[in-house]
């Protein structure tokens, strides 16, 4: 392409300098929320993954079990192993902190091996006053905090420390630090036989960590391990613990990721717009450069160009924004966007040159998308027609594409019963763009449909709107199209969060049917309630019944994250929020009954009679798949055992809540006040159902507040689609607009005019936009979410909401395009029309 060239089509950007500065703006905030996302869960993954090694220590094989623990003489007969070169045990408890919100994670282990396995958990006795010395690494008491966790806590050596086990407080005292600890990674260190002693966890382990020999076959390793290993205990790889735990937040990561891909699919709409427009405007200078010996290529290509500038220059620009995005919503939400996967952290946010390339790209690209088709339009104008006055008046026309809207719609049905990609909803969300997709070919039908339902009315500048609408859809389409796809985005968005909103509120009133919950280990699992003092609570006056639960954590393979094992009374499965439940006619009495959730049953693929051996106690327990449950608390699977039956298996009578029925008149503060006293003060956490359902609302909201801000964002981008769509139609329609002001319009009519064919644009961008958004929605709850998170929801739609939202849009739209249009409503009318004389 020559220079000279290059220079004219690029000096035309500067010329639409409104409506090249909205597409700019838009393609750089969908690359910069795209690479914002991007930078913040990378930083916050590296940051977790630097700890989760560090602590995981230079080891080969990690032996995990429940969380429980397993019994500590299987350490002794491992150790034993010839193939073993270095062993050592670990006690991992998240312990509960009286009188505190935070609980602490502690790990014992054993010192005199900490430093050949694992450095990051070596202590150092600090010496204050008389005390200190070596043996200060062995005192039943000692407590050695990382640097982060004293500053959390505020505490200094020889400071004291309570901490919770079962429902009594012991008192540890601060022997000093554990220097080679991994930053931002609060933790204390004890040494193990004292953890043990202090949380009643004689002759229990969380793990074994081992370094094998060298030229030790790691498949025969394998083999023996296996061999010796108690069912629920299973043989980890450090990287392969790593991939469990990061595959916690993706599904979160790519939701927010493709939500960011449609703001940048918004953008190119946007840029189609402007440049759809553009071309229409500058049909005779097309013609003339045409005329002059320009071919067709280098039309199309210069226009090309014109895209690809804007989004280069989007993308550099939005590389720049979404580095200060990621900043502040790191200072805002945290390093996982208030998700809560890795609460806690405060990841270090760096320059990532990959990422920024791949945005850059994806911006480039937006910008070239954007102008395809209007290059395409503008290389077949025909120099002699071209060139007549009156060819720039914008009114071109697009065909509308129903029979390949169909086809994208089918495409989209196909894709939906497509199973995920390594746990991602690639086709779901295939589904989507193609639903998109197929909205805007249908825009063109769609506009007629309404140009012919709306009412004629008696006002002058309505029936001109609807004639211009009638007369030349295309343009209505044009302005449309970025509207369609953030309301599709917007409406989608909104019918599923209120969806899961509305049965998350349902799924809490069936999962908290009594009138207080006590709670001994919140966040934690060194508080329990025991047998003795169950039977106190149950003999308050004011109870009327107990129901006590009791949690565990139990592996079923290594391949999988842990599930939850729920036991509790559930009067054969009557008070679960059950999907579906089995014939209880044919029913097998040996097998023990189980009740999994729907993320169980995904991940595991299990169903109703299934027999699956579930390792309980370090037995295998012959199960039965008597029903599935709704549950929205655990994303990788939980099942619930009768209590009955899991006393009878593990003869472990504690528990870690209580569903407290009161007496009729009884006072529920009076009753809390009576398990107080007989648990202890800060032993235990007391709230009513209204208190628990209104936290775990209020985490919901906290979740999805991201989700709402790059909505609106998509919204927005929407918005600048139909205030630089008329911007450039405006200037495109100077001569009509002089000939209405010779007829006698005014130019507050004609304002008047352009507010009302905006809000018509929105109309038809509404309409369609919440149509697809409703086809969307269901692909979101049904597919994407399913594959994602597992779990169902009952589809709730805010007609009142989504009304007011396309309400204020088309009013948005219309002052957008009443003020995008004042500079073409303040030329004479005689300079307008002169070149017609």
């Amino acid at each position: 392409m020559k220079p000279v060239l290059r220079h004219l089509f690029l000096a035309s950007l500067r010329y639409s300098r409104f409506a090249t500065a909205l597409s700019l703006l838009a393609i750089a905030l969908g690359v910069a929320l795209g690479l914002a996302v991007q930078l913040i869960h990378d930083a916050a993954l590296d940051e977790f993954g630097r700890g989760l090694r560090s602590l995981a220590g230079a080891v080969d094989l990690q032996l995990t079990g429940p969380r429980t623990g397993f019994d500590d003489r299987l350490y002794a007969e491992i150790a034993r192993l010839p193939q073993v070169a270095d062993i050592a045990p670990v006690l991992e408890l998240e312990v509960r902190l009286p009188g505190r919100t935070q609980s602490l994670r502690v790990f014992g282990v054993d010192v005199l091996r900490a430093y050949r396995l694992h450095a990051a958990f070596q202590p150092k006795p600090e010496a204050t006053g008389g005390e200190g010395g070596e043996f200060a690494l062995f005192a039943p008491d000692a407590l050695f905090l990382t640097t982060p966790a004293r500053t959390a806590l505020g505490l200094e050596t020889g400071a004291t420390l309570r901490v919770q086990s079962g429902t009594v407080e012991r008192t540890l005292r601060i022997a000093g630090g554990v220097p080679a600890a991994p930053a931002n990674q609060p933790f204390g260190v004890m040494d193990i036989a004292a953890m043990q002693q202090v949380f009643d966890h004689i002759g229990r382990i969380s793990r074994i960590d081992l370094r094998m020999r060298s030229r030790t076959d790691p498949d025969d390793m394998r083999t023996v391990l296996k061999a010796m290993l108690p069912p629920g205990v299973e043989i980890l790889t450090p990287e392969l613990a790593e991939s469990q735990a990061v595959a916690l937040s993706r599904a979160y990561r790519v939701n927010l990721t493709m939500l960011a891909a449609i703001a940048l699919v918004t953008g190119a709409f946007l840029v189609f717009s402007s440049q759809r427009l553009a071309v229409a405007r500058r049909v005779q200078e097309f013609a003339f450069l045409r005329a002059m010996g320009l071919t067709r290529r280098e039309l199309m290509l210069g226009i090309l160009v014109e895209g690809a500038v804007l989004g280069l220059a989007g993308g550099v620009l939005g590389i720049a924004l979404g580095h200060v995005l990621a900043r502040l919503a790191i200072g805002l939400f945290g390093g996982d966007l208030g998700a809560g996967y890795f609460e806690g952290l405060a990841p270090t946010l760096r320059f990532e040159p990959l990422a920024a390339i791949a945005y850059l790209v994806a911006g480039v690209l937006a910008g070239l998308a954007g102008a395809w088709g209007p290059a395409r339009d503008a290389a077949r104008v025909n120099p002699a027609s071209g060139l007549r006055a009156g060819a720039d008046s914008g009114g071109f026309h697009v065909r509308t594409g129903a029979f390949l809207a169909l086809v994208l719609a089918t495409v989209a049905l196909g894709l939906c019963v497509l199973p995920p990609v390594s746990g991602v909803p690639v086709f779901g969300y295939g589904a989507v763009a193609a639903i998109l997709a197929a909205a805007i070919l249908v825009l063109p039908a769609i506009a007629s449909s309404i140009h012919r339902a709306w009412p004629p009315g008696r006002s002058a500048t309505v029936r001109l709107a609807r004639a211009r609408l009638g007369a030349a859809p295309g343009q209505a389409v044009v302005a449309a199209a970025g509207v369609v796809a953030s309301v599709a985005l917007a409406a989608a968005m909104g019918i599923m969060v209120t969806s899961f909103r509305h049965s998350l509120d349902a799924w809490l009133g069936v999962v908290l049917p009594a009138d207080l919950y006590v709670s001994a280990s919140r966040g934690a699992n060194s508080g329990y309630l025991d047998e003795a003092l169950i039977a106190r609570v149950a003999q308050l006056d004011g109870v009327e019944t107990l129901r006590p639960v009791r949690f565990d954590s139990i592996r079923l393979d290594a391949t999988h994250s842990p599930v939850t094992l729920i036991a509790r009374p559930v009067d054969g499965g009557k008070i679960l929020p059950l999907v579906s439940t089995e014939d209880r006619e044919g029913k097998l009495p040996e097998k023990v009954p189980i009740w999994i959730s729907e993320a169980m049953a995904a991940i595991f693929s299990l169903d109703i009679g299934d027999e699956p051996l579930i390792p309980i106690a370090g037995k295998p327990v012959p199960c039965r798949v008597a029903g599935v449950w709704r549950d929205y608390a655990r994303q990788y699977g939980a099942f619930v055992i009768e209590l009955d039956d899991y006393r009878r298996l593990t003869s472990d009578f504690s528990a870690n809540d209580l569903g407290i029925w009161l007496r009729r008149g009884a006072s529920p503060d009076a009753v809390a006040a009576e398990v107080r006293a007989a648990t202890g003060d800060r032993a235990v956490d007391i709230a009513v159902p209204r208190e628990i359902r209104d936290r775990s609302l209020a985490i919901f909201d906290r979740t999805f507040l991201v989700t709402y801000l790059m909505e609106a964002v998509a919204v927005v981008i929407g918005l600048f689609g139909v205030s630089a769509s008329f911007a450039a139609l405006a200037s495109a329609r100077r001569r009509e607009f002089g000939m209405l002001r010779h007829l006698g319009l005014t130019r507050r009519d004609i304002g008047r005019l352009l507010a009302i064919e905006g809000a018509m644009t929105a109309a038809v961008g509404s309409v369609v936009g919440l149509a697809a958004g409703a086809a969307v929605s269901v692909v979101l709850i049904e597919v994407v979410n399913r594959q994602s998170f597992h779990w169902s929801m009952d589809i709730r739609i805010p007609f009142v909401g989504l009304a007011a939202f396309a309400c204020v849009l088309i009013t948005l739209a219309a002052l957008a395009a009443r003020l995008s249009g004042r500079h073409a409503m303040h030329q004479s009318a005689v300079l307008a029309v002169r070149e017609d004389w």
